[in-house]
């Protein structure tokens, strides 16, 4: 019995239709059937492979590199299977879709499968837009779970293909609502969004783009298929140079971040929030005293790790007498001076230390008189403990956790890492249990960690080096007795020369060496450095978060998503004069002004309230309405307008924001009129009071918005369905301030059931 390649839960019904799918399963079934074949044979040659004898010299190499390369591909094949496939394209001209792979597919008969994502060919199904097709009718993305299609989405980009379609992505569904419109305005909507579109996606990758845009613009989608498209066209982003990095505020989004860019080929794309960059992120709490944390977002307190790794690497002032088994040898100040500069600039702390030991044993060995072997002198010095605890105590090994803990519990040490703090900022930033890490000293403890580098490093690079010398010397041993053996047997002329050239080679003493023997260390994935990074809710970095990221790129090629309306500390300064502040001096910014989300009735209050916080805002256009208006009345009016609501309709959420004594029910949520630190949802997070769950910090954004489907229980290009009127009701003071009093401002909007503070839209 054939199993469908689809695995369409029961929601999206209509998206089943064969005649959206039937051609798909066609060309699924050839792919699998090719799979197989192309799995078989490549198991029958790599078995031929290594069943066949091993050979000499260059045949050896050779079937060596054709045993890798066989596995590798072989690999491959099995690890994805039909989810080789990303989607499929279909030209204007042609109705025959172009199946895009993550690797290049044909058939028996020589037909094209799958297209390489990286040729050229390839290069619409990441760089249509709906102001530049380029030559495209539509576009399909699939979102594969456990080796099946568990949902799809649609972009058309022809006005025909939009009518009466069940698999429209947003921005498609959306085109479509506009296009029953004979209206001039409309018409210059549609164009608006297209023009703004098409100019971030193709934007340059050399520098900073800010993508600006409030609720409801699209922003993070258009900047995520920019970076689809900046993977696929420029060369210098592709993965041997550091590859994509996108931070995210929380899990929904790096989710999200997932559908729209699958892993490509062999080459994963790299996800996080800013707490995953360290260890001490998942644990971390938020800074209960808002005046710490403010001292804290400084890039200059992270500047100043620098000078506090300083103190660790002042070289003795003393000079000392060296006693060697062939003569003693002094060690002056000066010379002590010449070897802690060794390490060239940037060199990590922790691996500097055997530069200048190098130095310190070239130094000497300088000054003794015969002709010692350098190898058995270090041997020498290396059992001299005076010199070897000298050095250790001028520049010990250090543990970033140790440095930035002795920052708050050392208060002579922070004074003089941080000068220009006063002394009541520096009892402020003292505490008891330096080690209690706060998500704000996670960009500390992350500059401190890339200052020191591996305090193991030196180790393993011991253990490595005398791992390597042991077996060059069993090589040697081995190519001895082979080339012993080969004159023995009367092997002579070209052939027998060229075994003892190839043997008595420097790559030969490369390749003879079993790698597996040597000691090595996992390598942190989100160490960098990235050849670009994209930021969402990038309005929410402090200074010093920003030197995280920065850090990780020395490219400085960045998307960078955000409204600085949003920001919950303020954000009165421009993108470039922020940006500028924390060391980005290339910096185009990209304003999206159409809301295509929010309704009319909403946008309407929230502009005056916007402005008056921030008059140069960028607040979006809404080009619809819901025909639900706002409604204001008493604050004595909230318990009858949620018990009519929850009356009328069985199912759904309502909401009460700014009303810190109503006690949350399990179909009233009840948040206070910010979004809380970590209020981003996260299944199976643990509560916070009011029934929110609590997940990553960043959430952004308002949590009262009409937004087309709850981003943790849909797919991001879903069409909304379903929905019920559902009440969202903001108490303020009378004064217009949020928080309880006599007079309430009661928002009435359509929200999805199962509304939750989720992913920003915008």
């Amino acid at each position: 019995m054939t199993t469908s390649a689809f695995d369409l839960p029961e929601r999206l019904a209509p998206k089943a239709d064969p005649v959206l799918i039937a051609r798909d399963e066609r060309h699924f079934a050839a792919i699998a059937e090719s799979l197989r074949q192309t799995i078989a044979e490549l198991s029958e040659r790599l078995d031929a492979e290594l069943r066949a004898p091993g050979g000499t010299g260059r045949q050896a190499m050779d079937r060596d590199a054709e045993v890798h390369r066989l596995t590798g591909r072989l690999g491959t094949l099995r690890r994805f299977g039909l989810d080789l496939c990303l989607g499929h394209m279909v030209g204007a001209d042609d109705g025959e879709p172009v199946y895009i792979g993550r690797l290049g597919l044909t058939d028996s008969t020589g037909r094209r499968l799958l297209l390489d994502w990286r040729a050229p060919a390839a290069e619409p199904f990441f760089a249509a837009t709906h102001a530049d097709p380029m030559g495209l009718a539509s576009r399909r993305r699939y979102r594969w779970t456990g080796g099946r299609i568990s949902d799809y989405w649609d972009e058309v980009f022809t006005a025909d293909g939009l009518e009466g379609h069940a698999a429209l992505d947003d921005q498609s569904a959306f085109i479509a609502s506009l296009g029953g419109s004979r209206s001039a305005r409309m018409r210059d909507v549609l164009a608006t969004i297209q023009a703004d579109q098409n100019a971030v996606v193709r934007a340059d990758s050399r520098g900073a783009l800010v993508v600006d845009g409030g609720p409801g613009t699209g922003k993070t989608v258009v900047a995520l298929h920019r970076s689809a498209y900046l993977l696929h066209s420029d060369p210098r982003l592709g993965h041997r140079r550091g590859g994509p990095l996108f931070v995210g505020p929380h899990q929904p989004y790096l989710a999200y971040v997932a559908d729209v860019l699958p892993s490509l080929g062999e080459e994963g794309v790299r996800t996080c929030t800013l707490r995953d960059l360290l260890p001490e992120g998942a644990a971390a709490q938020e800074e209960a005293d808002p005046e710490v944390a403010r001292l804290k977002s400084s890039a200059d307190l992270v500047r100043a790790i620098e000078k506090a790794v300083a103190f660790y690497e002042e070289p003795p002032t003393a000079g000392m007498t060296v006693t060697t088994p062939w003569s003693d040898v002094r060690l002056t100040a000066d010379d002590w001076a010449e070897a802690f500069r060794a390490p060239g600039p940037g060199t990590p702390h922790n691996e500097a230390r055997d530069l200048i030991w190098d130095e310190l044993v070239t130094i000497l060995l300088d000054k003794l008189d015969g002709d010692v072997p350098p190898d058995l002198f270090r041997r020498a010095l290396l059992h001299d403990e005076e010199l070897v605890g000298a050095l250790h105590g001028a520049w010990p090994l250090l543990e970033a956790a140790d440095v930035v803990g002795d920052l708050w519990s050392v208060p002579a040490y922070l004074r003089l890492c941080a000068p220009w703090l006063g002394p009541d900022e520096v009892r402020r930033l003292r505490r008891a249990e330096a080690q209690a890490w706060t998500v704000s000293d996670l960009p500390l403890l992350d500059a401190a960690r890339q200052r020191l580098g591996d305090p193991d490093a030196a180790r393993r690079g011991q253990r490595h080096r005398a791992v390597l010398d042991a077996q060059r010397e069993r090589m040697a041993q081995v190519v001895d007795n082979l080339i012993d053996a080969a004159s023995a047997s009367g092997a002579d002329g070209d052939d027998g020369e060229g075994l003892v050239r190839m043997l008595r080679g420097q790559d030969a003493a490369v390749s003879l060496v079993d790698e597996s023997e040597l000691p090595t260390a996992g390598r942190d994935p989100l160490a960098g450095p990235f050849a670009h990074i994209v930021v969402d809710e990038a309005q929410e970095l402090t200074d010093a978060e920003w030197q995280m990221l920065l850090s990780r790129c020395p490219s400085r090629s960045l998307t960078i998503v955000g409204d600085r309306a949003q920001a919950r500390h303020g954000f009165t300064e421009s993108w470039r004069e922020r940006l500028a502040r924390v060391g980005l001096d290339r910096v185009d910014v990209a304003s999206l002004s159409i809301n295509y989300r929010t309704p009319e009735e909403v946008m309407a209050e929230a502009e005056p309230v916007i402005r008056a916080a921030l008059p140069d805002a960028n607040v979006p256009t809404s080009v619809r309405g819901s025909g639900v208006p706002v409604v204001h009345g008493a604050a004595s009016e909230l318990e009858s307008v949620l018990d009519g609501w929850l009356a009328a309709h069985d199912d759904g959420i309502a909401c009460v924001i700014g009303a810190p004594s109503f006690r949350a029910t399990p179909r009233v949520r009840s948040l206070t009129p910010e979004l809380p630190e970590g209020a981003g949802v996260r299944p199976g997070g643990p509560r916070r009071p009011g029934g929110v769950r609590r997940g990553d910090r960043g959430g952004g954004g308002p949590l009262c918005r009409h937004d087309p489907g709850d981003a943790a229980a849909r797919g991001p290009h879903e069409r909304p369905g379903g929905l019920a009127p559902a009440p969202c009701v903001r108490v303020r003071r009378p004064d217009g301030r949020n928080g309880t009093g006599e007079r309430a401002h009661l928002e009435r909007d359509r929200l999805p059931v199962g509304l939750r503070a989720a992913r920003p839209v915008g």
